[in-house]
């Protein structure tokens, strides 16, 4: 799978509906990667950071701001091209709503990381007000952030602890018999200068029948390595480059883009 992290986050303005668009209309992307946090007044907003300074024109915590006063934020400001041109600036690219993105890709499947444990209630009460439940992984590095969401019936990814656990145990006689209650690995390639994900780490996943995503992968040789170890999803900020890939080392279809422009 093709997962677009933060909508593919060097192509255009993260976590934006503008990055969410081209991931789906232009690279055909599988799955959209994105982090909600919490407004001032209970709204579930599209946003990574604590903050709004790296991201937009703004500076202060998002928990500080209404929906009213986010939206006045310029989500492209700070953005960066590949040629290093600032392209989105003043083109009116805003910090989504959940409801703002599930409204507008109503069949998309979507990973969304609880990033603070007030964000976690609203957020599975937003899910279900869409019936999207079976479409709609619920992520969390720290489990403490995703406590209000227990009893979630959609898939549920591994936590830090759960994919550390794992780590640290399959590679005992048998593998270990640790099988964490999860839907989906998402785990890095390597982890402060270690390399985590190995190809016995995916087959014992596997034996599991736990699916192995792989975060966050923006170089070719990578992609190919991790696919010839059987991983079933790779995060990318680099859509383009993901498609490519997938197209040379696996059949999948060249990506809407290419094909509306005749460049095969």
């Amino acid at each position: 799978m093709l997962v677009a992290h933060r909508g593919g986050g060097r192509l255009a303005p993260e976590n934006t509906m503008v990055a969410f668009q081209s991931a789906l209309d232009d690279w055909g992307a599988d799955m959209l990667e994105l982090d909600v946090r919490l407004s001032r007044d209970g709204v579930v907003m599209v946003i990574h950071d604590e903050t709004v300074d790296r991201t937009t024109d703004g500076t202060g915590r998002v928990s500080e701001f209404t929906l009213a006063e986010l939206k006045e934020f310029d989500a492209g400001y700070r953005f960066e091209d590949l040629e290093g041109a600032p392209s989105f600036r003043g083109r009116g690219v805003r910090i989504p709503t959940l409801r703002e993105l599930m409204e507008a890709c109503p069949h998309v499947w979507l990973n969304i990381e609880a990033k603070e444990a007030q964000v976690a209630g609203p957020l599975v009460e937003t899910i279900r007000s869409f019936g999207a439940e079976y479409r709609v992984l619920v992520a969390a590095e720290h489990e403490r952030n995703r406590v209000a969401a227990r009893g979630y019936q959609g898939p549920w990814g591994a936590s830090r602890t759960d994919c550390l656990l794992f780590w640290a145990l399959h590679r005992l006689p048998g593998g270990g018999g640790f099988t964490p209650k999860v839907d989906a690995f998402q785990i890095p390639d390597r982890w402060k200068g270690r390399q985590v994900l190995t190809p016995r780490l995916v087959e014992e996943a596997h034996r599991r029948n736990i699916p192995v995503h792989v975060w966050t992968i923006d170089e070719p040789d990578d992609m190919r390595r991790l696919l010839s170890w059987g991983v079933d999803a790779i995060q990318t900020d680099r859509p383009d480059l993901l498609s490519e890939v997938l197209v040379a080392e696996s059949g999948r279809p060249f990506p809407p883009v290419k094909r509306r422009s005749g460049s095969l």
